[in-house]
């Protein structure tokens, strides 16, 4: 791709599983990230298939691109906060965008503890979406 970067690997083991962290860093990186990520994941998902069939163990491999993932997180709980007060102002429900299954466990997370709304998954495959309710 004629992309100059930087890449920090950390290991992570816990109980008998093993966890790798690929940091890449450099002026180009946001090449990798794509639109919404999605460059991201599927070379997140590229990286643990070749890693599996080399290793014949199945591992995990995080990949983060200049703290692309925890601007993400942040962002996911911005919205998440954001959508409960509408839905408590309002008394409606709101569906969010189609999300993935790593995003819509961020957005149930950050509201697990609100005591005006509940969060549920509805819809299935690629069109699942997280729904925001008063209680």
């Amino acid at each position: 791709m004629g992309v100059d970067l930087d890449l920090n690997i950390i290991h992570k083991s816990d109980e008998g599983e093993t966890e790798s962290l690929l940091e890449i860093v450099g002026d180009d990186s946001g090449l990798l990230i794509g639109r919404k990520g999605e460059t991201l994941k599927a070379l997140q998902f590229l990286t643990n298939v070749l890693v599996s069939n080399k290793t014949g163990v199945k591992s995990r491999v995080s990949i983060d691109v200049e703290g692309y993932e925890d601007r993400r997180n942040q962002s996911l709980i911005n919205l998440a906060n954001r959508v409960a007060q509408r839905v408590t102002k309002t008394g409606r429900d709101i569906e969010l965008e189609p999300m993935n299954p790593r995003e819509r466990r961020v957005i149930h997370m950050a509201l697990a503890d609100h005591s005006s709304v509940a969060t549920e998954s509805s819809g299935s495959g690629f069109d699942r979406r997280v729904v925001i309710s008063p209680i």
